[in-house]
């Protein structure tokens, strides 16, 4: 399934990982989209169009001749907007891989310790 998605969608998707886990706190200033595609190794057209995607889902704000910052509460929603996404789109996948191979929830919970 992510093998075909887009660059621009992964690297929306590492970028968000992030700023959930705090890499790229709420008021911080995100990497230029120069220095994130050096370090990614992606066009800077790509960075530029991930980053364009937090700017219209009013994720991160930018000052001009400054930089792009993360907004206040970016973390919150990027957390619920990817459990909601987790939650239609892949656990039915799972559940049903999951049921077909006999494997039941307790059994990860264990393997897990």
């Amino acid at each position: 399934m992510s093998q075909n998605r887009p660059v621009y969608l992964k690297l929306r998707d590492q970028i968000a990982a992030a700023i959930i886990e705090g890499e790229y706190a709420e008021g911080a200033m995100l990497p230029s989209v120069r220095a994130l595609a050096a370090e990614q190794g992606a066009n800077p057209l790509t960075v530029a169009k991930a980053y364009q995607q937090f700017q219209n889902d009013g994720l991160v704000e930018v000052q001009r001749g400054v930089g792009m910052y993360v907004v206040d509460g970016a973390a919150a929603r990027l957390r619920h907007d990817e459990r909601e996404q987790f939650l239609k789109a892949e656990w039915p996948e799972i559940r049903a891989r999951m049921e077909r191979l006999g494997i039941k929830a307790s059994e990860l919970l264990a393997s897990a310790d």
